[in-house]
């Protein structure tokens, strides 16, 4: 053993310094994070909203140029017409379920709907997909719409204001 090394002292490594956070520090972070949260927060509402928003647009459409193409079916004859019928369908079941094409010999249904879409905006997600959905018949007038006996038009029973400040009801 060489002589230096007997001579110097062991140095022991300090354990007086505590390792951590202070009080300070956690502060700040938890400052920083409310701050980014607040602001995050109403970004994904209105996102989340805008979503809603987009699916109400292409559930109306679709519903809507259903209810056009059976009234295109009535008007050409291949569905089969009573008196007094405006040549809109009674129910929206009836744009799923089919109709007779009177003009084709097998006689095959026409179908104009796969599925009838949910109102995104509707509180209640067990309710029939229907009835989700208020109705105006062709009789009703376009200022107060009412149900009636054909369906005219479709729109969101929602009571509540598009992103754009349209209420739902009008879309």
């Amino acid at each position: 053993m060489s002589p230096r090394l007997a001579m110097t002292p062991c140095r022991q490594p300090r354990t007086s310094r505590i390792r951590g956070f202070s009080l300070i520090e956690l502060m700040i972070t938890l400052a920083v994070v409310a701050v980014l949260a607040s602001v995050i927060v109403p970004v994904a509402q209105t996102s989340m909203q805008r979503s809603r928003e987009q699916d109400l647009r292409l559930a109306l459409r679709d519903l809507r140029n259903a209810i056009d193409l059976y009234k295109k079916a009535h008007d050409e004859g291949r569905i089969r017409k009573s008196v007094g019928e405006t040549g809109y369908p009674k129910n929206l079941a009836i744009l799923v379920d089919g109709e007779e094409d009177v003009r084709d010999p097998k006689h095959r249904k026409i179908y104009f709907l796969r599925r009838i879409p949910r109102d995104p905006m509707y509180p209640d997600a067990g309710a029939p997909a229907a009835d989700t959905w208020a109705k105006r018949a062709y009789a009703s007038e376009p200022e107060n719409p009412q149900e009636g006996e054909d369906v005219y038009d479709v729109h969101s029973k929602s009571i509540g204001v598009g992103l754009n400040g349209v209420p739902y009801r009008q879309w």
